[in-house]
């Protein structure tokens, strides 16, 4: 594996071991590192394959065309992927809002569920 997409694959594992450990006591923080877990996982996945983003849009845009459109994810993936980007939007700029408690839990759910996705793809790359 190159070692963009290791490193990458690293970060989405320590993201996602972060924002399951902080769910209870910081919400809104637990949700962003759900949406990092899930755009670091992505990027590996795309990485490993030569091609990289500039932009977190660049990347929700190539789950949907590449990976949903194409039938290697399932629609639910993509939209559990934007569901983050939106979630991450209201935890980190959200003003007087603010992601719930059980929002966070199910944040790093979908998150996990992209980084299983990610595995099942290249189970002997991408290990859990």
């Amino acid at each position: 594996m190159n070692t963009e997409a290791l490193d990458l694959w690293n970060r989405a594992k320590k993201a996602l071991g972060a924002a399951q450990t902080i769910v209870h006591e910081d919400p809104d923080s637990s949700a962003s590192r759900s949406y990092y877990a899930a755009f670091h996982a992505v990027s590996a996945f795309f990485a490993f394959k030569g091609k990289t983003f500039s932009k977190h849009s660049a990347v929700e845009s190539a789950v949907h065309k590449d990976l949903v459109r194409t039938g290697v994810w399932p629609a639910d993936i993509g939209k559990n992927f934007s569901w983050l980007v939106s979630t991450k939007s209201t935890g980190d700029y959200g003003g007087g809002m603010h992601v719930t408690e059980p929002d966070a839990a199910i944040a790093v759910e979908k998150a996990r569920q992209i980084l299983e996705c990610v595995h099942a793809q290249n189970p002997d790359i991408f290990i859990l």
